[in-house]
């Protein structure tokens, strides 16, 4: 298995195959991702130092990014599985939402994961 990378969109580099993306307390809420298409991320999410547990993932454009096999564990750990577009270009912004589990109303947007799928170059 590939070692986990974190490449960015103005890094010139992109990531494919597999990809790992760990956020944790502290971490910037907001993270941008360059991937091949095809690639598949696997996300992260540590338990929350808030009160706030992770509660939903989303896509917003699921053509081009697929959420998948969405799991909460019950020491806080969130993890999803974001299936990248196999052939076209394109971009999706992945929002986790969090919330109080004693407090009513929606979930907020927590952390969101900025992801470009970018085709390899043509030869010749």
């Amino acid at each position: 298995m590939p070692a986990p990378a974190s490449p960015s969109a103005t890094s010139g580099r992109c990531a494919a195959g597999h990809v790992d993306v760990a956020v944790g307390p502290g971490d910037a809420v907001a993270r941008r991702l360059c991937v091949r298409p095809g690639t598949v991320v696997t996300l992260v999410l540590r338990p929350r130092t808030d009160d706030k547990r992770w509660t939903a993932v989303h896509s917003s454009a699921p053509a081009f990014v697929l959420v998948s096999g969405w799991q909460v564990r019950g020491d806080g750990t969130a993890r999803a599985s974001l299936r990248c577009a196999g052939t076209r270009a394109g971009a999706a912004v992945v929002g986790v939402s969090a919330k109080a589990p004693d407090v009513a109303g929606a979930a907020r947007v927590a952390f969101s994961l900025y992801v470009s799928v970018v085709p390899y170059g043509k030869e010749g």
